[in-house]
């Protein structure tokens, strides 16, 4: 079988954090044959730990390029729908980094678009083997009818992320051509270039995973507010999710969370997960041994994923997907845009005091 041609488009963080990394992991079934980025000393420094097979300061040169087959969006967000309408109407499958965008029409732009194709089309956040195993559970009934859920993901703002980056590419601070590393000046804190903040950026996480679970979402309200960054943004969120089915979920997430958090537990009539799970099991389910008194033992029992849940990394299920001609089950391109109409109406709520609708649905 051929490898499949990997382009990338965005040479920052992102690609040598978490794409260049996994991708490198599959090189028995892929290669990335070019990626693309605005400084030329990140490009160098990219291709050489990773072996990419070229480099590009322009973005278009991927999409151009008719021997790639796939291309990985990582630009800042504000630019992601405009190259991922490019890759897909040059006939490539497309993985794209969260989120999708901050904006409904853009939104709605790129489902037309992945609609219109026959291409695989992954849209960051991705799952977990866990919570593909909790969603599975989930399905069968193991802990009843949901009744709620609570997810909060959270750290300590972007700045401790760029920090990293700049070590990553021994750079000394200065302007690094898509931010500017002063820690008052990231454009993830600029209104006008970023439009969206701790939301988009780290509260996705708990919504993505919220909606997957629970699928569609039909209100929201929401706390938000700007606690401790140098931003008119929001660094400090909480929403309420009322769903189709009638479960109530909390999704929480900040930039002022130093000591970092990611976790999830979901509720039934007949138990809940927890995620991570005790004494470090990926997920934990909880049971009573007995319906009939408030006072009966909780039993905890590890979950263990199934041969079914064994998804891998991100880019390992991406390329399952191509292999197979079929498109995520979860992180698909009507549950991000889902996604970002949920992360949308919060922001809505939080300013108006109100619940606000949302009209698309988790699924297509």
């Amino acid at each position: 079988m051929n490898k499949t041609r990997v382009g990338i488009i965005g040479a920052g963080g992102i690609a040598a954090k978490l794409h260049l990394p996994e991708l490198a992991e599959q090189g028995h079934r892929c290669e990335v044959a070019l990626i693309s980025g605005r400084r030329e000393s990140r490009l160098r420094l990219l291709q050489e730990k990773f072996e990419v097979g070229g480099t590009s300061t322009g973005y278009e040169d991927v999409i151009a390029d008719a021997s790639i087959d796939a291309v990985v969006i990582a630009t800042p967000h504000p630019q992601h729908v405009a190259w991922g309408i490019a890759a897909l109407e040059a006939g490539k499958h497309v993985l794209m980094q969260k989120p999708l965008c901050g904006d409904m029409e853009e939104a709605d732009a790129f489902v037309a678009a992945a609609e219109k194709s026959d291409r695989t089309v992954m849209v960051l956040p991705h799952f977990s083997d866990a919570l593909f195993a909790v969603r599975r559970g989930i399905g069968v009934g193991t802990i009843g009818r949901i009744s709620g859920a609570r997810a909060r993901t959270s750290h300590g703002g972007p700045e401790v992320y760029y920090r990293e980056v700049r070590a990553i590419f021994e750079e000394d601070g200065e302007e690094d051509g898509d931010e500017q590393s002063g820690e008052d000046n990231l454009w993830f804190f600029d209104a006008k270039r970023a439009g969206v903040g701790a939301l988009f950026d780290m509260g996705i996480y708990a919504v993505a995973h919220l909606v997957g679970l629970l699928g569609t979402v039909k209100s929201v309200s929401a706390v938000v507010g700007t606690f401790d960054k140098p931003t008119q943004l929001e660094d400090n969120a909480a929403l309420i999710l009322q769903t189709e089915s009638g479960a109530i979920a909390v999704a929480e997430t900040s930039w002022c969370d130093a000591a970092r958090t990611w976790e999830l537990s979901v509720h039934g009539t007949r138990g809940k997960y927890i995620v991570p799970g005790r004494d470090g099991a990926a997920a934990t389910l909880f049971t009573p041994l007995s319906y009939d008194s408030d006072h009966a033992p909780i039993k905890d029992e590890p979950v263990t994923p199934e041969a079914a849940d064994t998804i891998g990394s991100a880019h390992a299920h991406f390329l399952d997907c191509i292999e197979r001609g079929t498109q995520p089950p979860v992180s698909h391109v009507w549950a991000a845009r889902h996604v970002t109409e949920v992360l949308l109406a919060g922001l809505q709520a939080g300013r108006s005091g109100r619940a606000v609708e949302v009209h698309s649905r988790a699924e297509a």
